[in-house]
């Protein structure tokens, strides 16, 4: 890659380094025909292997992929990095297929149980709540109690809503349950709606075309690679049915690009999917954050430097790029250049699980054990000043007051009675 008026770039590092082991000096110049190298038609190669074969460079540094054909004209040595082939295209060419319940997939089945049992529980707990505090229905007998379980399940249904449905409690323990319901609403709201966020997001990443089968059975996007290269002679050479058609299209549409960069410039304009070697497609995703590599890669093989035949610095340059493997050089290069600029984005975007809730769970459990005790504080606290009005026993009043909530629903009504009887 160009900076300024130098090179840079994975290859230049790696000459680098070859150069510091051997101790050789070194002048770079870039190939004039633009080309890595294949042979025409009167047999002869043109590009960096052209420029090896006729002696005007010692060396083509490259990412040149180790073929029968080219060993055969030049020296290759080891391979210091493996590549295949893949796809590359934008990250907007979606699947389309969706469920009509992807509303339930930021939680968990486990989750959406524990909410339902969650919900049931603060129904109940306020229902109990109104019934034992004397501050929320200090009269059972002449009053009626409005937190009826149905009633406490629609308000606990509001909350939850973010809507609100009166009457709200006045108690303070039924305070305590319905701000601790109200956190717990909030918090797993949240939740919700950054999960689906998320969810949404990460769908991006389904590609309709994940691999090469798909590519072949479609006529949608068009599909191309680099003209003259070897992964087109990889598809041309291919016995694989799949891959002969992908050939045949490339070949009756004229799909080819002349460089690597029109052809990641053609698929980041969309519709257009580039076949090519993944390394390279590799560092096009890595700078393009629209750009997504498809996940498979077929036609493994490896990339090495080139050199005339019978160099006599062919082996110690393979015996250079093995130590600088095993030293953990080339992986440091491989992990500096393709340091992606775009936002880490997970794959898939997971159901959120129960354990990850566990503490608002803990919260709500808590704040619904607090509003009970509460609210037996309050009886007690009640029932100890009728106890001491009436001259008896703090726990026979306790008894018979808690009893008489529990059991009563309505204040009792006087039997209507006719004129008739009245007269």
């Amino acid at each position: 890659m160009l900076k300024g008026s130098q090179l840079e770039g994975y290859c230049m590092d790696l000459l680098s380094e070859l150069a510091k082991k051997l101790g050789f000096k070194y002048k770079v110049h870039l190939v004039k025909d633009g080309s890595y190298g294949r042979l025409d038609e009167s047999g002869n190669w043109n590009g960096m292997i052209g420029e090896v074969v006729r002696g005007e460079a010692d060396l083509a540094v490259a990412p040149l992929t180790l073929t029968a054909a080219r060993e055969k004209a030049v020296g290759m040595t080891k391979p210091y990095m493996q590549t295949g082939i893949s796809i590359l295209m934008r990250r907007d060419i979606t699947s389309e297929d969706s469920s009509m319940f992807d509303f339930l997939s930021p939680f968990s089945g486990e989750t959406w149980f524990g909410i339902l049992v969650a919900y049931i529980l603060t129904a109940v707990c306020i229902c109990v709540v109104a019934r034992v505090s004397p501050c929320e229905w200090s009269q059972p007998e002449s009053e009626q109690n409005p937190f009826t379980l149905l009633h406490s399940l629609w308000y606990i249904a509001g909350a939850l809503s973010l809507q609100g449905a009166g009457p709200h409690p006045r108690s303070p323990s039924g305070r305590v349950v319905s701000c601790t319901w109200w956190l717990f609403a909030v918090v797993l709201l949240a939740c919700y709606f950054s999960n689906l966020s998320s969810n949404q997001s990460s769908d991006s990443s389904h590609l309709m075309i994940k691999g090469f089968e798909d590519l072949a059975n479609q006529d949608i996007i068009e599909y191309g690679t680099l003209a003259g290269s070897s992964t087109l002679a990889f598809f041309k050479n291919s016995n694989n049915p799949s891959y002969r058609r992908i050939y045949e299209h490339m070949e009756r549409r004229k799909s080819f690009v002349s460089s690597m960069d029109e052809g990641v410039q053609k698929a980041r304009d969309g519709n257009f999917a580039f076949i090519g070697e993944s390394v390279s497609l590799d560092l096009a995703v890595a700078r393009y954050c629209e750009l997504v590599r498809a996940h498979e890669v077929i036609g493994m093989r490896g990339y090495s430097i080139v050199t005339p035949l019978n160099f006599p610095m062919l082996k110690n340059l393979s015996v250079a790029i093995l130590q600088l493997s095993e030293a953990g050089e080339l992986a440091y290069l491989r992990s500096k250049w393709w340091a992606s600029s775009c936002m880490a984005q997970s794959a898939k975007g997971s159901s959120l699980r129960a354990q990850s809730m566990k503490g608002i769970f803990l919260v709500l459990a808590v704040g619904l054990g607090l509003g009970v005790l509460l609210a037996l504080l309050e009886l007690t606290s009640k029932s100890r000043s009728r106890a001491q009005e009436q001259k008896k026993s703090c726990c026979s009043v306790l008894t018979q007051e808690l009893s008489q909530r529990l059991r009563t629903n309505s204040p009792k009504r006087e039997p209507e009675t006719s004129e008739k009887n009245k007269a």
